[in-house]
């Protein structure tokens, strides 16, 4: 009888085992604070997040924030080590080629129908913003989808985000129940 009840012990500490490892190691829930990822996520939306495997741009990352290792932001990577960064009317160039970004499309399209004529994404170059002309080495530019609320690399104070800080990709919505899905 002993025998039995330490070998499901044994088995229920090995599952709990298995089951932080994958925890610590490969998934991690998030929480979304705030509007700089909308439309695309929203308050308080919650995902999980992958944490193996490398980081490609247009990847939304969770990631500790550089001015405050209290904060998690979610943002979207935009320029990888190595890139040139520039708008250019609502336009993205990375190393000069346009790029397109299609989770963006239909908010652009909204964006100009309200009757603003300045760009969603404000025009800019890398190293008017940083000084910089590429993405340092080990480190990403990200942006959140809502460009004119989000507070992320443009801004002196995120600047590019160091490798150790992103946590993972956010790959699968689950809260709110409507918004459950794989996230673009």
């Amino acid at each position: 009888m002993i025998k039995h009840w330490i070998k499901e012990l044994l088995w229920l500490v090995s599952l709990v085992a298995i089951l932080v490892a994958i925890r610590v190691f490969v998934f991690s829930p998030i929480k979304v604070e705030g509007l700089s990822m909308m439309p695309t996520l929203v308050d308080g939306e919650k995902a999980i997040a992958y944490k193996l495997g490398d980081i490609k741009r247009f990847d939304v990352v969770p990631l500790k924030a550089p001015d405050d290792p209290a904060l998690f932001y979610v943002k979207r990577v935009i320029g990888l080590p190595g890139d040139t960064v520039e708008y250019k009317e609502d336009q993205l160039l990375i190393n000069g080629q346009a790029l397109n970004e299609p989770y963006l499309t239909d908010y652009q399209q909204k964006w100009k129908d309200a009757g603003n004529a300045e760009p969603l994404t404000p025009n800019f170059t890398l190293s008017e913003l940083t000084g910089q002309q590429t993405v340092p080495e080990n480190t990403y530019f990200v942006l959140g989808d809502n460009r004119r609320v989000s507070k992320d690399s443009r801004y002196p104070e995120v600047g590019f985000i160091p490798k150790d800080n992103i946590i993972g990709k956010a790959k699968v919505s689950f809260w709110p129940p409507e918004k459950w899905g794989m996230i673009k």
